[in-house]
Parts: structure tokens; C-alpha cells; sequence
């Protein structure tokens, strides 16, 4: 197993991502805690996971934005495992719904947007470096979106949020790569998760939408899942990256990297000289 006998903290593990995230881990030997404001849920995945054999823990309701939640969980972890090993943080989201542009971008919103995705990675990231600092050992992966550097539509709070923590990733991980401790940041495309659940209600209407969606800006033409994005969460905190650090890896289905047949002229059947 990869993460035998390792210590997880994930933010936001109680749904989505997080919640794909805490399940993959704990098959692959880690001991979880989860740390989430929905702290119902959490305990309920919590609970899938240790009657599934695995150990996972949720010490208390935990909100990002502060640092004393944080750090009754990460106190309550190292007294009972004695060590965490690695904080993968998937907590954020938008506020405001679909709104963030010029014309209607709210700055209530937007301070609220940057407690919760700038400042909800830093502080659980600056309450645990102490501990993996002193076994001169971690891992650490935050989480970004494609918007943040290559717009896709606008929403102007929550990618320059992003895109801060961007930036937070690289600097920190050219601060601790001496201190044996591997910060990088996963930029997610278009994934199946709760997250969308704040723009648009589940239904046909949403099921077109994805279908669309992939089609015409996805290279692989689908959406992604919570489990796509976990695969990278696992690669990133186990050994088979003890050399990567200050990374972003795109998981989008080649967005970020390639375009999609789709979405460029020359693939399309707009082109009527080279597809005709």
C-alpha cells in the first residue's frame, strides 16, 4: 500500500473530491482525518471508511476560514497518531453563485471568497508545518482551477483566489524543499462533484449542460469524477513523487494542455478545405 501507516488531514473530506480523496487514501493504508464544516457527512464518511476496515477520524466542525478549528483538529490528531504526514486541500468553493464579473461582482463576496479558498489553504498548511517540519517529512496539495490562468467564463473572485494559491504553492514549496516537505497543486477541469450544485440544479438541464460541456471543451469529451481527481491526490502525497514539488498538474481531460477537435477551426466541420 502507498500511504501505509501515514497520517492524512483533508479539508473539505466530506463530500466531492475530499470524500474520494479520504476513501483512496484509506485503501492504500492511511489513517484520515477529516476536517470539514459539514461535520454530519463527515462523520458518515468517516464511518464508511472504518467499517470498510480502514481509520479515519472527524474530531470536531471545522471551518477553514478559522484557525481555531483548525488546530483543535490537528491537536486532537497528533495526540492520538502522533504525527501528520500529509494535508491535501480540497475545502473552497464560490460564493455569490455565477456572479464575479465587473458589472455585478459583489466585494462582500469577494472577501468572503478569498477567506475561504486563499486564506482557508494557508491556515491549515501553517498549522501543520511545525509538526512535519520537526519529522523533516511531508506532503502538501492544494487545489487551484483552470480558470485561474486560462479563462474559460469569469468569475473574477474566486480565480484570482485561485491563482493565489498558485502562487502560495510555489513559494512554499521552494521554502520547505529543504525541509524534505513536497508542496504542489492540482488545477481541476470540469469534475462531477457538489461543487456545481451552487450554479445549477440537478436535473436534464444539468445533464445537458455536461454533455455539452465535454463535448466541446474537453479533449477526452467527458466529465471528470471525484476518483480522477484522487488518483493525482495519491500520486502526489506517496512515494512515486518523492521529486516533484512546485508542480501544477492539470487533471481536465487534456484541458489546459491541448485544445478539444471541438474547439479549434481547423478540426471542426467549419473547415471546409481540410475536413470536407
Amino acid at each position: 500500500m502507498f500511504l501505509k501507516d501515514q497520517v492524512a488531514l483533508i479539508t473539505g473530506g466530506a463530500k466531492g473530491m475530499g470524500e474520494a480523496t479520504a476513501k483512496l487514501f484509506a485503501k492504500e493504508g492511511a489513517k484520515i482525518v477529516i476536517a470539514d464544516l459539514d461535520i454530519d457527512s463527515a462523520k458518515k464518511v468517516a464511518a464508511t471508511i472504518n467499517h470498510s476496515g480502514g481509520t479515519a477520524r472527524t474530531y470536531n466542525k471545522v471551518d477553514v476560514t478559522d484557525k481555531n478549528t483548525i488546530k483543535q483538529t490537528i491537536e486532537a490528531a497528533i495526540e492520538e497518531f502522533g504525527k501528520i504526514d500529509i494535508l491535501v486541500n480540497c475545502a473552497g468553493g464560490t460564493i455569490g453563485g455565477g456572479n464575479g464579473n465587473t458589472e455585478n461582482l459583489d466585494m462582500e463576496d469577494w472577501e468572503k471568497t478569498m477567506q475561504l479558498n486563499l486564506n482557508g489553504t494557508l491556515y491549515p498548511i501553517l498549522e501543520v508545518l511545525p509538526y512535519m517540519k520537526k519529522q523533516g517529512f511531508g506532503r502538501i496539495v492544494n487545489f487551484s482551477s483552470m480558470g485561474a490562468f486560462d479563462a474559460y467564463t469569469v468569475v473574477l473572485h474566486y480565480h484570482a483566489a485561485k491563482g493565489a494559491v498558485e502562487s502560495l504553492t510555489h513559494n512554499l514549496a521552494f521554502e520547505l524543499a529543504p525541509a524534505g516537505i513536497n508542496v504542489n497543486v492540482i488545477s481541476p477541469g470540469p469534475i462531477m462533484t457538489p461543487f456545481w450544485e451552487e450554479l445549477l440544479p440537478a436535473g436534464d438541464a444539468r445533464d445537458r449542460f455536461f454533455r455539452d460541456l465535454s463535448a466541446k471543451e474537453v479533449p477526452m469529451k467527458r466529465m471528470g469524477t471525484a476518483e480522477d481527481i484522487a488518483g493525482v491526490c495519491l500520486f502526489l502525497s506517496s512515494s512515486l513523487s518523492n521529486f516533484v514539488t512546485g508542480q501544477k498538474i492539470y487533471v481536465g481531460g487534456g484541458m489546459g494542455n491541448i485544445l478539444s477537435h471541438n474547439s479549434t477551426f481547423l478540426m471542426t466541420g467549419e473547415n471546409l478545405i481540410v475536413n470536407k
